[in-house]
C-alpha cells in the first residue's frame, strides 16, 4: 500500500483521488467523497497532502479517526462506511480514506455532486434527473409499475372498446384484452392501464388532471377563466383540444358553399403538442399538465424535463426522441397519436414554425405565438378567410335580410362603425349586397 500511495502522491488529483491538507477541510472532503462515488462508485481521499501533491502531514489520534468515520457516515446519504486508517508518507502522518458504494446517487449535506476532472460540481435538477434515470433505466418506468389498489372493475369498458376499435383489434373481455396489450398480469394492472383506460384514474393518481386558464394579458395577474379536468388521458387530451378551440380566435374561409374554420393557431400543431405533454411527462411528479392561454401566446406546461440526455437543440435539429413512458407511447402509437421515430417536434414546427420550446424549473414548455385578433391580420393572409364577426354578420343577414346596422351591432357585440367596416369588406369580396336604400332596403347574401 505504501508504495502504491507514494506513486499516487507524485501524481495530481484525479477523478477518483482527492487530497486535503487536513481534517479542517472535512466538509469539502465529504463533498468530494460523494461526488467520486456518483462518478466512479469508489475512490480514495488523503488528509495531509495539499492539492499540489505536497505532503504536509496531519495530527492524528484515535478520536480523530473515530470522529472522521462518524461525520462521513452521518453526512452522506445513502450511508457509506469507508475504510479509514493512518499511514506515514515521506515520514509524515497522513489519513487514508478508501470508500465505495453501489447506491448512487449519493448526497452530501442534502445536495448531489459529480466529479469532473479533479473538481466537485453540484448537479442541477436536470443533471440529477438524467443521472437517476441513466442509473435506473429499466427499474423506474412509472408506466410499467403495478397499481396495487386498482382492479379490473376500475377499467372503463367503453373506453377500452373504443381504443380497440380505433387500433383495429378485437375485444375479448377486459382481462384478456389488457393482457394482449401487456397491461395486465398476474400481479395486477399496470399504472398505464389505469391512467389510460380507468373510470376515475384520479382516485389513484392525483396528477391524472389537466388545469386550464385564460388570462386577460401577457401574465397571470388577471384571470378570465379557470377550469380543471380529471380523468383518463384520452379524456384529458379531448378536453384540452375543446378548451383551446373555445378560447382562441377562429376565422373562416369559404370553399364553394362550405365554410372552413381557420384557427389562429394550427389545430394539428396544438394536438401534437398536447399529446406529447401527456405522453412524455414525468408521472412521478404530482403536478398536472397546464394549458395557459394569454393575450399573446398559448402555453402547454408539462411536468418533467427532457428525458434520456435530450436537449432542445437535439430534438429540433436531429429529430430524435427518448421515451420516458414507453408503454403509454406504444398505446398512443397504435391509434396514431404519436409517431415511432420522434417526428412530433418536426410536425409541430412544420405547422407552426414560430413555436418555442424551453425548460423552466421542472417543466417543459411548448409556446405558440398568437396571431392577434382573427380579422385583418389572419384574414389577409388566407385570402377569402372570414373573421368570426364577419361570419356572424352573414349568418344574421341570412336569418333576417332587413336587419339593421344597430341590430347587428347588438347581436355581434361590436361598435356600429366596426359593423360598417366589416360590411364594406364583405361587399368587396362580393359575399353580400345591399338591395335598395338605407330605409326599406334589404341584404342579399351571395351563395357562391
Amino acid at each position: 500500500m505504501k508504495n502504491n500511495l507514494k506513486k499516487e502522491v507524485n501524481m495530481k488529483e484525479t477523478e477518483n483521488l482527492e487530497f486535503k491538507k487536513s481534517t479542517s477541510e472535512l466538509r469539502d472532503a465529504i463533498i468530494s467523497i460523494s461526488s467520486v462515488l456518483n462518478k466512479h462508485g469508489k475512490g480514495k481521499l488523503v488528509f495531509g497532502i495539499d492539492n499540489k501533491g505536497n505532503v504536509l502531514g496531519q495530527e492524528i489520534s484515535e478520536k480523530t479517526l473515530r470522529d472522521l468515520s462518524q461525520k462521513i457516515s452521518t453526512s452522506i446519504e445513502p450511508k457509506v462506511f469507508p475504510k479509514i486508517y493512518e499511514e506515514r508518507i515521506e515520514n509524515k502522518n497522513c489519513i487514508i480514506v478508501e470508500f465505495s458504494g453501489e447506491n448512487a446517487p449519493y448526497y452530501a449535506f442534502g445536495r448531489s455532486y459529480i466529479r469532473v476532472a479533479d473538481e466537485d460540481k453540484q448537479m442541477s435538477a436536470k443533471e440529477l434527473e438524467k443521472f437517476i434515470l441513466s442509473k435506473n433505466k429499466d427499474s423506474i418506468r412509472w408506466d410499467y409499475e403495478i397499481c396495487k389498489e386498482a382492479n379490473l372493475k376500475d377499467i372503463d369498458v367503453e373506453r377500452l372498446k373504443w381504443f380497440l376499435r380505433e387500433s383495429e383489434k378485437d375485444f375479448d373481455s377486459v382481462d384478456k384484452s389488457l393482457r394482449k396489450l401487456k397491461m395486465n398480469g398476474d400481479n395486477g394492472l399496470l399504472n398505464s392501464a389505469v391512467i389510460l383506460f380507468g373510470k376515475a384514474p384520479q382516485e389513484f393518481f392525483q396528477n391524472a388532471k389537466l388545469r386550464c386558464a385564460v388570462f386577460g394579458g401577457e401574465d397571470t395577474s388577471v384571470d378570465i377563466d379557470m377550469q380543471e379536468f380529471e380523468g383518463n388521458l384520452f379524456y384529458l387530451i379531448e378536453s384540452a383540444e375543446k378548451y383551446f378551440l373555445k378560447n382562441i380566435h377562429i376565422g373562416m374561409k369559404l370553399d364553394g358553399l362550405k365554410r372552413i374554420d381557420v384557427p389562429e393557431i394550427n389545430k394539428g400543431a396544438f394536438r401534437e403538442a398536447i399529446i406529447n405533454a401527456f405522453c412524455h411527462r414525468d408521472y412521478f411528479n404530482p403536478d398536472a399538465v397546464h394549458l395557459a392561454i394569454f393575450k399573446d401566446r398559448v402555453e402547454i406546461r408539462s411536468p418533467g424535463l427532457l428525458f434520456g440526455g435530450l436537449t432542445i437543440e437535439k430534438i429540433r435539429m436531429e429529430k430524435v426522441s427518448e421515451r420516458r413512458n414507453e408503454r403509454i407511447a406504444q398505446i398512443f402509437h397504435l391509434i396514431h397519436f404519436v409517431e415511432n421515430w420522434g417526428k412530433g417536434i418536426s410536425k409541430i414546427l412544420s405547422l407552426e414554425p414560430k413555436t418555442e420550446f424551453s425548460e423552466v424549473g421542472r417543466k417543459f414548455y411548448t409556446v405558440f405565438k398568437r396571431k392577434g385578433e382573427v380579422g385583418e391580420k389572419v384574414g389577409e393572409k388566407v385570402g377569402e378567410n372570414l373573421t368570426k364577426n364577419q361570419a356572424k354578420i352573414i349568418n344574421f343577414m341570412k336569418k333576417n335580410e332587413f336587419v339593421s346596422i344597430i341590430e347587428l351591432s347588438k347581436r355581434v357585440g361590436i361598435a356600429t362603425k366596426n359593423i360598417e367596416k366589416n360590411i364594406e369588406k364583405l361587399k368587396k369580396l362580393d359575399l353580400i349586397k345591399r338591395i335598395g336604400g338605407a330605409k326599406g332596403g334589404h341584404w342579399k347574401v351571395n351563395e357562391k
